[in-house]
C-alpha cells in the first residue's frame, strides 16, 4: 500500500482574532501570554490535522516544546492579529511547525510582524493517551529543505534531552505581608508564583492541558517579577525555548513561579517553573512539568525602552544563576547581530 504525502507548501492555515481589552495590559499593549496562546492554537489545529490526514488510529497533536521567540513588535487593542501556521517537517513522530504573526490596524491597513515561532508537536492516540502515532510525511520542495529540517530535528531532540532532568532549586513563593521585608531590586524582593487549578476549559480532549493556557500563565508569572522589579510598563522581549517534560492532567494544582537571574541595562531575563499536583492521583507526588527563560524590558508612557535597574545578588546561587543569564544574553546578543548582516 503506498503512503500518501502531504505538500510542506500547502500545510498551512490561518487564524484571525481582534485584540480586545482584557487581552492586554493596563497602557495597551497586548500581554506576550496572549499571542503566544494564540500561536499555539494555531500549531495545534494544524499538526493535530495533519497527523489525523490517513487512516488509522485518530489522535491529538501535544506541544512539546517552542523554540526560541522574538517579539519583534508590540501589538495593541484594537488591532487584529493574523496567525499563520505552516508545517515546515516531518518526522516518525513529531511535527514542526512554522509561525507567523502579523497585526493589523484596521483603520489604516498597515500590517507589522511581531513574532515567529517554531513549535514542535507529538501525536497521542485518543485510544491509548501513552501511545504515540506515526506522523504522515510531507513533501519537500528539495532534498536541502528535508536535510535542513533533520538538522534543526536532531538539534532540538537534544536540548530537550539536555534540560529534561533539570530541576533547579524550588522556588519558595513569597508571601505578601512578608515582602516588605525584603531589599528593592533583590531575587527575593521579586519573585514571584500563581497557583492553578485546571478545569476542563484549560485542556485537550485528553484531558490535558492545552500548551497555549500554560504558556499564558508562565508569561503573567514572568510578568509579575518584571514589574515589580521595575515598577513600569513592561513588555515581553522574547522566551527563550520552553520545553515541556511531562504532561499536566486535568485535576492538577499548578504552581507556576518566577525569578529574576539576569539583568543588562535594558533587558531583564526571568526564569519560570511549572510544578505540577495531581490531587486525585497524590501517590503519584508532585513533578516539574515544563521551564523556560523569558526576557522583559522596560517602557516609558511613549513605548521607548527605560533603563532596567540592576539586579542585586545576594547568594552564590543567584551569582551563578547571573553568570548563566549573562552567557545567554551574550549568546542570543551574537545571533542578532549575525543575522543582521545576513540580510543586509
Amino acid at each position: 500500500m503506498s503512503e500518501t504525502k502531504s505538500s510542506a507548501t500547502t500545510s498551512s492555515i490561518q487564524i484571525c482574532r481582534i485584540m480586545r481589552p482584557d487581552d492586554a495590559n493596563i497602557v495597551g499593549n497586548v500581554h506576550g501570554g496572549t499571542i503566544l496562546k494564540m500561536i499555539e492554537e494555531a500549531g495545534g489545529i494544524i499538526s493535530t490535522r495533519h497527523c489525523n490526514s490517513q487512516p488509522g488510529d485518530r489522535c491529538v497533536a501535544a506541544l512539546a516544546r517552542v523554540e526560541r521567540t522574538d517579539f519583534l513588535h508590540p501589538m495593541f487593542i484594537g488591532e487584529v492579529a493574523h496567525v499563520s501556521a505552516e508545517i515546515s517537517y516531518t518526522s516518525k513522530h513529531s511535527v514542526e511547525v512554522q509561525i507567523n504573526v502579523l497585526a493589523e490596524n484596521i483603520l489604516t491597513g498597515a500590517k507589522k510582524v511581531t513574532n515567529r515561532a517554531t513549535l514542535w508537536y507529538v501525536p497521542f492516540s485518543l485510544k491509548n493517551i501513552d501511545k504515540i502515532t506515526d506522523v504522515p510525511p510531507i513533501e519537500y520542495s528539495s532534498p536541502g529543505q528535508e536535510e535542513e529540517g533533520k538538522k534543526r530535528y536532531e538539534a532540538q531532540k537534544l536540548d530537550r534531552f539536555e534540560t529534561k532532568e533539570r530541576n533547579g532549586l524550588v522556588i519558595m513563593p513569597i508571601l505578601s505581608p512578608d515582602r516588605h521585608t525584603k531589599e528593592a531590586y533583590t531575587v527575593e524582593f521579586s519573585q514571584s508564583s500563581l497557583i492553578h487549578l485546571v478545569g476542563p476549559s484549560d485542556c485537550t480532549l485528553h484531558s490535558y492541558v492545552h500548551g497555549g493556557v500554560t504558556m499564558k500563565l508562565m508569561d503573567e508569572v514572568a510578568g509579575i517579577v518584571a514589574a515589580r522589579h521595575c515598577k513600569t510598563n513592561i513588555v515581553t522581549a522574547s522566551v527563550d525555548a520552553i520545553n515541556f517534560h511531562r504532561k499536566i492532567k486535568i485535576g492538577c494544582v499548578v504552581s507556576v513561579s518566577g525569578r529574576m537571574t539576569f539583568t543588562s541595562n535594558k533587558s531583564m531575563e526571568i526564569e519560570v517553573i511549572v510544578d505540577a499536583d495531581p490531587l486525585v492521583e497524590a501517590d503519584k507526588g508532585k513533578f516539574r512539568a515544563v521551564t523556560a527563560f523569558f526576557t522583559y524590558i522596560s517602557l516609558d508612557k511613549e513605548n521607548k525602552p527605560l533603563p532596567v535597574p540592576p539586579l542585586k545578588l545576594e547568594h552564590e546561587e543567584e551569582k551563578k544563576r547571573f553568570e548563566e543569564g549573562k552567557a545567554r544574553y551574550l549568546q542570543n546578543k551574537a545571533k542578532r547581530l549575525a543575522e543582521k548582516e545576513r540580510q543586509q
